[in-house]
């Protein structure tokens, strides 16, 4: 239990927790306050945005009334079912927050007192259009409101007297020992009637089946089970299930630098998640949610090679036009807020290789071969075999010139080995197969001639530079080199001195201007994951292991990590809860739990196939 400071109208990102339902999501603090919420999908507009802005963009706190002692948190095992914990001077009372599942888009809340009498305070503040639409509310009955502005409609139903003040929706109530008080919150069209309530401790319990039911066929990971399993939840709730893509993270424009324009929205998917996505599924387990993320991937990739995105929407949209919302001050005045993407209509020569290896892994792994995988193939490798000569905005997808990355080039060589090794193993011709090694070949000789610098005795982000990029370490987790190759090692020893920071990677060095922005952004926690990986493969065991502690002890107190952290101020930043780095939990805990790694598994995808597996295929 821990001393709760006064409210702060930013709370640090660390102090949220995550609420899903496989189709959104909601971010509440430890405080009882949902900031961040939008409904029915993850890219939809938000309907609380007081996390990057005021209050009055919309909220929903449920806390208890004066001074609270202390507070604590934790999921129940196993599940997305949250519980806060609330110690005041006349008692202790829990609140107990999720998502039921189904096509309904609600969230509950249930006060339980544990202990004594605890008074609560209840603040609903609706803003339609991210904080900016105050909606139509109207009381239908003592204890249900809605809340309509266009095609939108929220109805709360509350068990205590609810009134209204200057746009809020307020109550006071309390709960004494053993007694339990629900609310619930559920969007619908504005246009049909006001759906039946649900029975919100019917869903508590179904919730928390559907949740246990995934969560228990986890299997043990040593001392790593509890991260791993908390990350595949996560995972799992970030996926939008209709369709099985995997959302980045839950959020935009939670800032890499405070303060700075380093603010991108993160509800889409992205390819290059692809490999580790499955590699992560299907090495727990997982083969229907691997099999799912995989048809997604090849229905959204399909059409002109030249069109493929970097990213794409929940149910493979194509057009994510990037705008500013001018009305949100934005996360500790990061501005702009954006809604949208820029980067899909970018050409990153990596994501080529990503697919390939995706598919590679897939097969590997005994998922049936997709029906559409060949035909891809037969379409995006003659384009592929001219467009990897062209430079790129890259990984990191800079707003600055293209340039011709090293990593872009190395995964464009991934292309065409897995494509080498698809081809060999589905028993295709012998001329395709000679024309995509050679081209690899040609590809590998002309990253270790230009992608290495000489002087410095190691490989470089872009060729004839002089600069580090954590990105390189992919040169040995894609078997493009060997672990213990020189090169390769000097260029690990020299990431070393150049982006780390306080045992943390840095992407890359921000302050030369390659990427066209201002200078200066967190510790990148997927770059150090790879790191741990990297060390495994070396034979560096205690370092894979002490790296992979330091970086399990950042998760915050329900097991959550974002994308960034900042050493110095010792803080989480970028977007929460960020899939990338809880793929990384689970895969670093593979490499280092378990003979049959899957970092070995990624280097060396040509050993051992599995026979395919009898499983739906699906569209």
């Amino acid at each position: 239990m821990r001393p709760l400071q006064e409210e702060k109208l930013t709370q640090p990102i660390e102090n949220y927790a995550l609420l899903g339902n496989c189709r959104t999501a909601a971010l509440v603090s430890n405080e009882g306050s949902i900031d961040w919420l939008c409904f029915p999908r993850f890219d939809s507009p938000a309907c609380f945005a007081s996390l990057l802005g005021e209050v009055d963009n919309g909220r929903w706190k449920i806390s208890p009334h004066g001074k609270v002692l202390s507070s604590s948190r934790a999921y129940r095992d196993g599940t997305m079912v949250l519980e806060t914990t609330f110690t005041t001077e006349t008692g202790t009372a829990k609140l107990i927050d999720f998502m039921p599942q189904g096509d309904r888009s609600c969230i509950v809340r249930i006060v339980e007192g544990v202990d004594g009498g605890v008074v609560f305070d209840m603040d609903l503040v609706v803003r339609f259009d991210y904080g900016r639409s105050v909606p139509w509310v109207e009381r239908v009955d003592p204890h249900t409101l809605t809340a309509v502005a266009g095609p939108d409609m929220l109805v709360l139903r509350a068990p205590t007297p609810i009134k209204g003040r200057d746009h809020h929706t307020t109550s006071r109530f309390s709960v004494t020992t053993g007694e339990r008080l629900a609310f619930s919150l559920t969007h619908q069209s504005s246009s049909k009637p006001i759906a039946e309530p649900i029975d919100p401790y019917g869903a508590l319990t179904t919730t928390e089946y559907f949740w246990l039911e995934f969560s228990d066929r986890c299997p043990d990971v040593g001392e790593w089970t509890p991260a791993v399993k908390r990350s595949l939840i996560t995972l799992k709730a970030l996926t939008y299930q209709p369709t099985g893509g995997i959302v980045a993270a839950a959020t935009t424009s939670l800032p890499e630098h405070v303060g700075g324009e380093r603010n991108w929205d993160y509800r889409y998917c992205w390819l290059r998640d692809a490999t580790m996505t499955l590699l992560a599924f299907m090495n727990l387990g997982y083969f229907e949610e691997a099999q799912a993320w995989r048809n997604w991937l090849a229905r959204s990739v399909a059409g002109n090679p030249e069109q493929m995105q970097i990213m794409y929407g929940l149910a493979g949209e194509r057009r994510l036009p990037e705008y500013e919302l001018p009305w949100l001050k934005g996360y500790e005045n990061s501005k702009p807020v954006r809604i949208g993407n820029a980067a899909a209509t970018q050409f990153q020569l990596d994501i080529y290789g990503e697919v390939a290896d995706a598919m590679a892994q897939a097969r590997r792994g005994g998922l049936p071969t997709h029906r559409r995988s060949a035909a891809i193939a037969e379409v995006i490798m003659p384009f592929l075999e001219q467009a990897w000569r062209k430079p790129d905005e890259g990984i990191w997808e800079i707003r600055g010139q293209a340039l011709h990355f090293t990593h872009s080039k190395v995964m464009a060589w991934v292309a065409f080995d897995r494509a080498a090794i698809l081809t060999e193993t589905n028993k295709g011709s012998r001329e395709k197969i000679a024309r995509y090694r050679r081209i690899a070949d040609e590809i590998h000789a002309e990253v270790c001639a230009q992608g290495y610098n000489e002087e410095m005795g190691c490989f470089v982000q872009s060729y004839g530079s002089t600069l580090m990029d954590a990105a390189l370490l992919q040169i040995p987790l894609t078997g493009f080199l060997p672990p213990d190759d020189p090169r390769v090692v000097r260029t690990i020893d020299m990431m070393e001195k150049r982006l780390m920071r306080d045992g943390l990677l840095l992407r890359y060095e921000t302050q030369h201007g390659v990427d066209g922005l201002p200078p200066g952004e967190g510790t990148f926690l997927v770059c150090s994951f790879w790191l741990a990986d990297a060390y495994g493969l070396m034979g560096r065991q205690a370092d894979a292991r002490a790296l992979f502690e330091r970086l399990l002890g950042l998760c915050n107190d329900v097991g959550l990590l974002a994308e960034q952290y900042e050493p110095h101020a010792k803080r989480m930043l970028g977007n929460f809860p960020q899939a990338f780095s809880h793929i990384g939990i689970i895969n670093a805990a593979l490499n280092i739990h378990r003979s049959q790694q899957p970092a070995q598994q990624r280097a060396h995808p040509d050993a051992d196939v599995v026979e395919p597996q009898v499983l739906d295929v699906g569209a």
